[in-house]
């Protein structure tokens, strides 16, 4: 018996871009994305949202169990906390572009009706949803990209990345062909996580506030 590839195997979202079009064409064809396995058990698509028109990107590693619920992405605490800091730092959140390195929730079960475990993509994963992630920035063409967190930074720099050397700083990087400015930071989750909560979400306001200067 010949075994037929299915279009998941092969770990390119690149088939599954439209040939014209905005974000409009771009959010309707990735409800369709099958370009890796994580489609399988996410609930659908979350593509990035806000105005074609934004001068700042926001960059997070991938969708959470309220965000694929929704099909929005940092509609979940982690969102709100980071609505919080934009907004501290001088950032309107209204006037960004938010999107996810990876467009599927990948997750651990335990058994049905359990919670749902956030669990990290792999370089892969990422890699094959980089198309995506680069249409978005050429339609968007942001002045500046905020790169929530490790996963992020490493779908857009590689493996090396680490954000606790380069946070709060202003990278100058080729990104999918274009130069882009970059300031990393942690992820709003693992301010949720820290131990020294309001020292965490202090570090990721100070981070913004770099940001903020950088667009001014």
């Amino acid at each position: 018996m010949v075994r037929t590839s299915a279009p998941e195997d092969a770990y390119t979202a690149e088939p599954f871009l439209p040939g014209r079009g905005g974000l409009t064409a771009l959010r309707r064809a990735a409800a369709d994305c099958r370009g890796c396995p994580l489609h399988r058990d996410a609930t659908q698509t979350v593509f990035g949202a806000g105005d074609t028109d934004a001068r700042v990107m926001l960059l997070g590693e991938q969708p959470g169990d309220q965000e694929d619920r929704q099909g929005k992405p940092f509609v979940g605490p982690a969102g709100k906390l980071l609505d919080r800091a934009l907004e501290e730092a001088g950032i309107d959140p209204s006037e960004a572009y938010v999107t996810n390195a990876v467009k599927h929730f990948k997750f651990t079960q335990a058994e049905p009706r359990k919670r749902r475990i956030h669990k990290a993509p792999s370089l892969r994963e990422m890699t094959a949803c980089g198309p995506w992630l680069a249409a978005e920035l050429a339609v968007v063409e942001p002045e500046l990209i905020v790169v929530l967190g490790a996963t992020a930074g490493k779908a857009l720099l590689g493996s090396s990345f680490r954000v606790t050397q380069v946070r709060g700083t202003v990278l100058e990087e080729e990104i999918h062909g274009r130069p882009e400015r970059l300031v990393p930071t942690v992820h709003p989750s693992s301010v949720l996580r820290s131990d020294d909560r309001e020292a965490a979400y202090r570090g990721l306001v100070s981070d913004l506030k770099v940001a903020a200067d950088a667009l001014a």
